[in-house]
């Protein structure tokens, strides 16, 4: 029965009326802001080092402070865990990626509802609550229009949301979600769309819509940006913006950069720049094509920055516009170091890295003017991801600092007493959710709808905002897949683990990081105590925090979503029936290094033509469809297009249309059916084992389209009653490994 403390007698006159009052955090509260970035390293930013473009947050830090002893978990997926509820991310169930469940309570791929969510905890306070952006924390096979949708960011916290599901998207033609169902861009890169100007956008539209009708209560949003994650894509003024500006290189760019940093005090004096990471070579010892490809994918990198700094300029301005910045607090952050997935040269179509195909240099500098735009999936070489780590050593994954060590810039003008202040003391990202709630004046309830909470693993760094005082998060552990490190009292143990190697076997680095944040003197061999002391001590966190078993599995991982209880069934027998939402690629039929049958069954007339099946991007995939009365199948290896037209025409009226695809070695046969007929083949000279970075549409081709013979989606004019696929084993095709590429692709 609903809580009443008014007096109900037996008419009105005899009765006293009650209204609850309604949970506000107090009139003084601020109003929140988090912004966390993709894949960005430690000197990324110009106010943190670099010389790349990035105003709007130099004019944040100026204004606020930069916290330059910040750090995170290796990966995207369980930062975002870790910043979201203020637990450590195997205590919640997010070991690695949300595409991943182990079977183990450390990966479920799943935020745990024992660990309620900042957006949870302040809604419950009066606020109201914003996700805009990447989520990537709920599992891929439960992302489709299917669900199920309580880990969705209505269901954790979110009184609304727009952005996308999985770990990356194409910039040009996302994924979107718009609150719990699947949406188009409401551009065309033709038109002038990229996303990271749709997230700003619809940030703004649902702040204008709570302070414009109940400016009586603060807001919480949540801004995560796809960028600086693959693919790097900018629009073509930023991109022009930076031609030329990276040609002295890597090497010169670390040097500078360190220098800067020293310069601002943002690193102890006594910091030595890192050596080379293994397998980046000399600036000077390249080839002029090698230097060509890799100056261009900086570029496109650089220009991504500066576009998507542009984007917080705009939030910045509106909220000056509102009279609101004065009393909102903005916490800005990296979720891992720069990433390490472009390889030695760097990738103009990640596709092609993931389908074992090595494009040289030689080849890519061929299709240079591509690079940052929407026929290019580009990232990086290391050269350029460990200059955006300086002064560190490894990368995004590890656990070294290049890993883990970020910038953090908080803003927050009535609430920060030193502006353009550095904080040095070490603090990590399960900090954040702490702070938060003491900044807004909520309290993490006990229980939560009924469910016991854990108890926060981080610390308010409130106190920092008025006085730079002394760390209170004095140790602090980290794993991801087999790297381990133990951080206490200004020292750190570590290590970088080997796939498949014995853990025991694993080789203990010991750095005193107080003094040599860089990790170069390793003082395992002269302080054989103290390593020994923070290895034990690192064994006590693990079990504390719920790390174990150590599981070094990563690619692996992405096989096992074929289990029971999953959108896979045993048979691998998929049936569709449009009208069908866009399917992600962990939830629909893989159809990437296998045989397989597809039959749609249609009625047309003469005429109606359009898409039947279509997965992947206008970079790579397949489509079937139908067009001027022939069926047509589009093969597209990475913009090389393989097509099969059917010889006859198609009758009018209902009838089956089929494709059957058999895969040879690294090649494959296609055959066209029309009434179990053949009406045309064709062999494809590659097998792809990865399709595309996007999944599957029915009825419609979603995204940029796959194949050169439509524009736009192409939608089926005809009725499209259903389409059944069915995967076809072969003996020798490893399954789970080639799932585990597939995922891996999205990644």
């Amino acid at each position: 029965m609903e809580h009443f403390e008014g007096q109900i007698g037996r008419t009105l006159a005899d009765s006293t009326p009650w209204w609850p009052t309604p949970a506000h955090p107090g009139p003084d509260a601020p109003n929140i802001i988090v912004i966390l970035i993709d894949d960005l390293g430690f000197s990324h930013f110009n106010c943190f080092g670099s010389e790349l473009e990035t105003p709007t947050i130099d004019s944040l830090a100026s204004g606020g402070l930069r916290y330059s002893n910040f750090h995170v978990t290796p990966l995207c997926s369980p930062t975002r865990a870790a910043l979201l509820t203020g637990r450590n991310h195997h205590t919640v169930g997010m070991r690695g990626l949300s595409n991943w469940s182990s079977g183990f309570p450390s990966m479920r791929g799943q935020v745990s509802k024992h660990a309620a969510t900042m957006g949870e905890v302040l809604r419950e306070g009066g606020y109201s609550t914003f996700a805009v952006g990447k989520w990537h924390l709920v599992s891929m096979e439960n992302a489709s229009s299917a669900g199920p949708f309580d880990q969705w960011p209505l269901q954790r916290g979110f009184d609304r949301y727009y952005g996308f599901l999985d770990g990356e998207t194409d910039q040009f033609a996302p994924d979107l979600i718009y609150d719990n169902h699947r949406v188009n861009p409401p551009r065309s890169v033709d038109d002038g769309y990229h996303l990271s100007e749709d997230l700003v956008d619809h940030a703004i539209e649902f702040i204008h819509d709570t302070h414009s009708v109940r400016p009586d209560r603060p807001f919480f949003t949540y801004l995560a940006f796809g960028a600086m994650h693959a693919p790097h894509q900018a629009p073509a003024s930023y991109l022009a913006k930076h031609r030329g500006r990276y040609d002295e290189g890597w090497d010169v760019a670390r040097e500078r950069w360190f220098a800067r940093q020293r310069a601002m005090g943002l690193v102890p004096e006594s910091t030595e720049l890192a050596p080379p990471n293994p397998g980046v070579e000399p600036w000077a010892s390249l080839s002029d094509n090698q230097k060509k490809l890799a100056s261009r994918l900086q570029e496109a990198f650089a220009a991504f920055l500066e576009h998507t700094d542009a984007q917080i300029g705009r939030l910045v301005a509106d909220l000056e516009k509102l009279d609101v910045l004065d009393n909102t607090m903005i916490l800005l952050m990296s979720d891992n170091g720069a990433s390490q997935e472009g390889g030695p040269f760097g990738i103009l179509h990640e596709m092609k890295y993931f389908n074992f195909v090595l494009e040289s240099p030689d080849e890519a500098v061929q299709r240079l003017d591509e690079i940052g735009g929407p026929s290019s999936h580009s990232n990086y070489p290391w050269g350029w991801a460990q200059a955006g780590n300086t002064p560190f050593k490894w990368y995004k994954q590890n656990t070294h600092e290049g890993g883990v060590h970020v910038p953090l810039i908080v803003h927050w003008p009535k609430g920060i007493s030193e502006g353009g202040a550095i904080r040095r003391e070490f603090a990590y990202v399960t900090d954040i959710a702490p702070t938060v709630f003491e900044a807004a004046g909520v309290n993490l309830p006990s229980t939560l709808h009924g469910v016991a909470q854990i108890p926060l693993a981080g610390f308010s760094l409130l106190d920092t905002f008025t006085n730079d005082v002394p760390s209170v998060h004095s140790t602090q552990y980290f794993e991801m897949m087999g790297h381990r490190a133990l951080y206490h009292e200004g020292w750190k143990a570590v290590t970088r683990h080997q796939p498949s190697t014995p853990f025991d076997d694993d080789v203990w680095e010991l750095y005193h990081v107080a003094l040599d944040p860089s990790e170069c003197h390793d003082l395992a061999g002269s302080e054989p105590e103290k390593l020994r002391e923070l290895v034990d001590r690192w064994w006590h966190e693990a079990e504390q925090y719920g790390v174990l078993p150590l599981d070094d599995r990563g690619l692996e991982l992405f096989g096992a979503r074929f289990r029971e209880n999953s959108p896979h069934p045993p048979s691998r027998h998929y049936t569709y029936f449009p009208p069908v939402s866009p399917i992600p690629p962990q939830a629909a039929a893989a159809l990437g290094g296998r045989s397989w049958n597809l039959e749609a069954r249609v009625d047309r007339q003469l005429n109606d033509e359009g898409v039947i099946m279509a997965y992947g991007t206008e970079n790579s995939g397949l489509s079937f469809f139908v067009q001027k009365n022939r069926l047509v199948f589009d093969y597209n290896i990475f913009n090389d297009h393989h097509v099969l037209e059917a010889t006859t025409e198609l009758p009018a009226g209902p009838c089956v249309l089929g494709v059957r695809f058999r895969r040879a070695k690294n090649d494959a046969d296609v055959t066209l059916l029309v009434d179990g007929a053949e009406v045309g083949s064709m062999h494809v000279p590659f097998l792809m084992r990865i399709l595309a970075s996007s999944g599957m549409s029915v009825g419609f081709d979603h995204g940029s389209p796959v194949s050169l013979r439509y524009r736009g989606t192409f939608d089926f004019e005809g009725r499209l009653d259903r389409v059944d696929i069915q995967l076809v084993s072969l003996d020798g095709v490893d399954e789970q490994a080639t799932t585990a590429r597939e995922g891996m692709a999205r990644q």
